[in-house]
């Protein structure tokens, strides 16, 4: 079984104030994918940061909402966590194997923080892993503009080595293409 995971795509991250590279685009591609697990059978999980320890991400609180345009479905599951990475402290892992979930699908905000740490977090809990390289997001950081730090970090995962799992990075439409 396949799990989808999608990372902190709320509604604090994605304003005026915090643009992020190809908003639209990702959110299109998440519906999409969402989609296909679903009509699958497979997990679609939401991971949703409460971030209290920073001041904001407040739980409760609108900008703690996932974002209105990203479609949520009853037999989704959303975890909640308080760290970059979707694993510590969570129910994360413990839901994937009660589902027999062996490979988790990864996007979402931001790619150079939670989605990095989540990714890395997989592999050493040995779930295979596929990045969807234009399925996660980021914000212009200093010295780097977002497409740079997301080819970089596209580029990082390619080249990390798995435990028992497996990891790919793979563009949206080839994905598509694979199932």
């Amino acid at each position: 079984m396949r799990a989808l995971l999608i990372i902190d795509m709320q509604k604090v991250s994605f304003t005026p104030k915090t643009p992020r590279l190809d908003s639209e685009g990702v959110i299109n591609r998440i519906n999409i994918l969402s989609d296909k697990f679903r009509e699958n059978g497979d997990a679609v999980i939401f991971i949703q940061h409460e971030g209290s320890k920073e001041g904001y991400w407040i739980f409760g609180t609108e900008e703690w909402e996932i974002l209105s345009t990203l479609v949520i479905k009853s037999s989704d599951l959303i975890i909640s966590k308080t760290a970059n990475d979707s694993f510590y402290n969570t129910t994360l892992k413990d839901n994937l194997l009660k589902l027999g979930v062996d490979k988790i699908v990864i996007t979402g905000c931001a790619t150079d923080f939670c989605v990095d740490s989540t990714v890395k977090s997989a592999l050493i809990n040995d779930f295979n892993v596929t990045i969807i390289s234009n399925g996660h997001t980021t914000s212009e950081r200093p010295n780097l503009t977002a497409k740079q730090v997301i080819d970089h970090y596209n580029w990082v995962w390619t080249e990390l080595t798995p435990t028992k799992g497996k990891i790919e990075v793979i563009d949206f439409n080839n994905y598509l293409k694979n199932e």
